[in-house]
């Protein structure tokens, strides 16, 4: 992770039905970017990019989602319209009419939902590592964690978790991100995690993707699965919009390939300006 340089800001925001963290630097006036991060981790794993974007002249919200992070869990169970709803909170408590939105697995999923159902609110999506749907081997894993984490918390996950968004050569080789990780996972609520996870297993976005109309980039990692054949699917559904591979990198590509990752973010925001 980068050395942080510029200020951070921690605000509270009262959501439909939970109390949500924010995390605000950058310029005031500069163009909203809100980030969301994947299930079991927090708004930490993106420092460096929110650091690298707030150098580029942009006011970063990152929001720690439900019973993630410094935000409050409600009872579960979630739908992944309902942290939709919290994104749009967000903005609203913010008085932000229309920002970019970065968002990866979990981020991402909430993100298509925004992007088909607010699109009105939207500058461009960045949705990274996630899917639109819940196919059956997708959606059955979640219920041995739910039962894991219900007996003996979300500690029980880390292990396991970290080892599948990384690989075993990635930890090996970089142990203080792994147990980083892990320590976060750890600290997630049970009410969150499950209530996230149920949302998950009730994703259903994916014949309604076609409806988003904001500049749209698609990132997956190389390693990550069945997610790549996942997302250059969606990436045909959904009008202009680019996908991109990152190359030897899995589920959290902006950690395991930060500086690959990095290049296409700001290749992103330089399409959506016009410079590319």
């Amino acid at each position: 992770m980068t050395t942080m340089l510029h200020s951070v800001t921690t605000l509270e925001i009262h959501g439909p039905h939970a109390l949500l963290a924010v995390h605000l630097r950058g310029p005031a006036e500069g163009p909203v970017v809100l980030m969301a991060h994947s299930i079991l981790s927090s708004s930490l794993m993106w420092e460096a990019q929110a650091e690298r974007l707030a150098d580029e002249g942009m006011r970063v919200v990152c929001m720690d989602t439900r019973g993630h992070g410094l935000s409050k869990a409600s009872t579960p169970p979630y739908r992944m319209d309902d942290l939709v709803a919290d994104s749009v909170a967000v903005l609203d408590e913010l008085g932000v009419d229309r920002a970019h939105y970065v968002g990866l697995s979990l981020g991402g999923m909430s993100g298509f939902g925004l992007g088909i159902e607010h699109g009105e609110r939207l500058l461009s999506l960045l949705l990274c590592d996630a899917r639109a749907d819940a196919p059956p081997d997708f959606a059955a894993p979640w219920d041995a964690r739910i039962d894991a984490a219900r007996a003996g918390g979300c500690a029980a996950l880390a292990a396991a978790t970290v080892e599948r968004w990384f690989g075993r050569a990635f930890i090996d080789a970089n142990p203080a991100v792994a147990e980083r990780f892990r320590g976060m996972i750890a600290q997630t609520s049970v009410d969150g995690f499950e209530g996230c996870a149920r949302a998950i297993q009730g994703l259903d976005y994916v014949d309604r993707v076609g409806r988003i109309e904001v500049p749209t980039t698609l990132l997956v990692g190389s390693r990550d699965g069945g997610l790549p054949q996942a997302m250059e699917q969606l990436s045909a559904r959904i009008p202009g919009a680019r996908l991109q591979v990152i190359a030897d990198a899995g589920h959290l590509p902006n950690i395991d390939q930060q500086a690959r990752f990095d290049a296409a973010l700001l290749d992103h925001f330089a399409r959506v300006a016009g410079r590319v």
